[in-house]
């Protein structure tokens, strides 16, 4: 039986992957696809541009906060997979209305609408980061919820309120939490892809505070492949960490991008005021999904980053325009220093992450 899935976010980074994963040459044949994307500024067409033309999928430009809009999409799919959301951290520090709207309004707005029509499952995907920090160990699925930046604050409301809908009305919600997402068609502002381009412009890459900040990475096709798994075999009201193949502190992620990219010397490395709140260290226990499913991820880190790298070098077209763009305010996205100057957090979701 075909299962029409609703994508939210599907022209973003993780979104799009996932997308172009399910109608791919090596994709399970079982799922028709409409995407709904309100495309700001991470959000791009050109993302989509493999799949565009299969009958299977669907495009559908709105937002998830359009209440008129959401219900009816919704009733005409069985399941949604929910990755739209604003998550720059950076950006939620300038302001963070926009990720209040979007991340909590346009999930409760969702679930609403899905209550309604009665659909099958509702995949809620989010982030390690709702967590806050960690010095030692490892969080797991029931970890208290302590997130520290309006970003990770407006994700976990979206994930409790997600759960509230089951709770209270039996809606088959899941929840992902992912560690720090790399790839192909990274919107250049999070660490990786903005290092990368940085040094292939030849330009110095900057790094925050003391850049012993640890994170936990994962490659893109990981976390679709994790997603998956708990949209079609996962237990509805539980939590699903997915996690990747090294955890490390961003000075030894700089250092191992300068190698991936050719390039050689302290210099190239710029140390920048630290941001506010910044979390020290993010680790999540992934155990629950390798027991129960069977995920465990493929890519390791320095394969993955070479390749990552190789796809930056090769499709310049995608992404110099997106960092020269009028869009973007003066002096970069974040206001001054400009864009080649600043880092992002590498979080998942646009949901980029």
């Amino acid at each position: 039986m075909t299962t029409r899935l609703l994508v939210t976010g599907g022209a973003g980074f993780i979104g799009s992957h996932y997308v172009r994963t399910l109608l791919g040459p090596d994709g399970p044949g079982d799922v028709t696809v409409t995407v709904l994307d309100r495309l700001t500024y991470a959000g791009n067409l050109a993302n989509l541009s493999s799949v565009r033309d299969r009958p299977e999928f669907r495009f559908v430009h709105g937002d998830v906060c359009d209440p008129e809009l959401v219900s009816t999409l919704v009733r005409e799919h069985d399941e949604i997979v929910h990755l739209a959301a604003e998550s720059h951290v950076d950006r939620s520090i300038e302001g963070g209305a926009e990720f209040v709207r979007t991340n909590v309004l346009g999930t409760q707005n969702l679930v609403e609408a899905a209550c309604d029509a009665g659909l099958r499952t509702f995949v809620q995907v989010s982030t390690d980061e709702v967590y806050g920090t960690v010095d030692e160990g490892s969080w797991t699925e029931e970890s208290p919820l302590a997130p520290r930046s309006p970003y990770s604050a407006s994700k976990a409301a979206a994930d409790l309120i997600a759960l509230a809908y089951h709770r209270t009305h039996g809606l088959d919600v899941r929840v992902t939490r992912c560690t720090n997402n790399y790839g192909p068609y990274h919107y250049p502002e999070k660490l990786i892809p903005l290092f990368v381009t940085n040094l292939l412009e030849g330009r110095p890459v900057p790094l925050y505070g003391d850049g012993m900040h640890v994170r936990e990475w994962v490659h893109v096709d990981d976390h679709v492949r994790g997603v998956e798994l708990v949209r079609r075999h996962g237990r509805a009201g539980e939590v699903y960490h997915i996690g990747g193949t090294a955890e490390l502190p961003n000075r030894e992620l700089t250092r191992m991008l300068l190698e991936a990219c050719g390039v050689s010397g302290d210099h190239h490395v710029v140390s920048v005021p630290d941001r506010k709140g910044h979390d020290r260290r993010y680790s999540l226990d992934w155990s629950k999904i390798r027991d129960e499913l069977g995920y465990t991820p493929r890519v390791p880190l320095r394969r993955g980053l070479a390749e990552t790298v190789r796809w930056y070098r090769d499709h310049r077209e995608w992404w110099e325009p997106l960092k020269q763009s009028t869009a973007v305010p003066e002096g970069g996205p974040y206001g001054k220093p400009p864009v080649h100057l600043r880092v992002g957090h590498g979080g998942p979701s646009g949901q980029d992450r």
